[in-house]
């Protein structure tokens, strides 16, 4: 991809993902009759069909790709992670979600050559997506007015994040938030599902029973565990393809991890959060919620080194509701480990107790974003920045 540098002075348009709430249902009762039709928000961004547009059009950029020049793998293989222990460097990023018990890991060598998994997870048809220009990982419930479709790229960028089409209307979808912003479901949102970003080892620790996609059978060749975006997430550098306003109270690609609870948004950097012990952990409360920030070290940046694996370590950040089984548990960091007060036991940075009297307790995991403060800063314009 060649990169080109845009700077205007448009406005945003800010807007939350709609987060998965409980347990995720398998059925979906309605039918594709349902949806309305017209015309494609691919190929005319402005039609009297549509619902006025949540972002003006020409603040849709190409990213120099054709719809589907980036394609999506919509027929993904998964193998065991007990019989492929080593088949990653315990360092690589990977995305984890997890569906009503059941998880798997979609390598970032493999998205960041395709940016959307559609599948399906204990029976919940999901779109797993990541944006390399923003650094930015988030799943979503595939299915639009409980319609189940397949999302694919726009060849688009909004704000030098992905644009995404759904394959039943081809209404544009802003991935950051999962947002219908132009087309026949302008306003529709996607409920969304935690899609934290973690190294291998840390999956393998917590998900032993868990499943890996398998790049082998993506049905694509691709030079997979090669970064073509080599430096982009040097502090110094500028976002590609962005237009509009960068908000200046942060470096526009320092690394944050960016929360929303109850209307309430927080960014925290990289920063603050990255310790001499190779943990940490921050306690504080957002929306009325009583959360934990965990960071690990054993992570490294996918969009540093020539290959994925030989970027710089970044760790692994999990943000968590800290009441597991009507407790609220106070963390601190003892002996280069994350320890909960009440009961001494010892926790990983996915939140999983790995010693003590709460060991195998999993806390509740808060959808969380790891990505640019210019990302971050762009969808969520009113959120504050953690201070320690």
């Amino acid at each position: 991809m060649r990169f080109t540098r845009t700077l205007l002075a448009l406005s945003f348009v800010a807007a939350a993902c709609a987060p998965s709430t409980g347990s995720l249902t398998a059925d979906a009762p309605t039918t594709r009759a349902e949806l309305p039709t017209g015309p494609s928000a691919l190929e005319t961004r402005t039609s009297p069909l549509f619902p006025t547009p949540l972002i003006r059009p020409a603040e849709i950029v190409s990213g120099g790709v054709p719809p589907d020049g980036i394609p999506s793998i919509d027929d993904p293989r998964f193998i065991a992670v007990a019989d492929n222990l080593d088949i990653l460097p315990g360092s690589e990023p990977v995305i984890a979600v997890e569906v009503n018990g059941e998880a798997r890991a979609y390598p970032i060598r493999v998205l960041i050559w395709h940016e959307i998994v559609n599948d399906t997870l204990a029976g919940v048809p999901i779109a797993v997506t990541y944006c390399p220009l923003c650094n930015s990982a988030i799943a979503f419930v595939r299915r639009v007015r409980g319609v189940e479709t397949t999302f694919g790229t726009s060849g688009a960028l909004y704000a030098s994040s992905l644009v995404m089409y759904d394959r039943a209307t081809e209404t544009l979808w802003t991935h950051f938030d999962g947002k219908a912003v132009i087309g026949l479901l302008t306003g529709d949102q996607l409920e969304a599902i935690p899609a934290p970003l973690m190294a291998w080892s840390t999956f393998v620790e917590t998900y032993p029973d868990g499943r890996i996609l398998d790049q082998t059978r993506t049905g694509f060749k691709k030079p997979y565990g090669t970064n073509p975006y080599i430096g982009y997430d040097d502090i110094a550098t500028d976002p590609e393809f962005f237009t509009g306003f960068l908000d200046t109270r942060e470096v526009a690609k320092e690394r944050v991890a960016g929360i929303s609870i109850n209307g309430e948004q927080k960014a925290y950097r990289l920063g603050t959060l990255v310790s001499a012990d190779g943990v940490s952990a921050i306690a504080d409360r957002v929306g009325g919620d009583e959360i934990v920030v965990l960071w690990q070290q054993g992570q490294v940046s996918a969009l540093d080194g020539a290959t994925v694996g030989s970027g710089r370590d970044v760790g692994t950040v999990g943000v968590f509701r800290r009441e597991t089984g009507g407790r609220l548990l106070t963390f601190s960091v003892a002996d280069r480990k994350i320890v909960d007060a009440e009961t001494g036991s010892t926790w990983n940075g996915a939140g999983l107790a790995t010693a003590g009297e709460l060991r195998g307790t999993q806390l509740e995991r808060v959808i969380h974003f790891d990505t640019f403060w210019f990302a971050w800063s762009t969808f969520q314009p009113a959120t504050t920045i953690y201070e320690p």
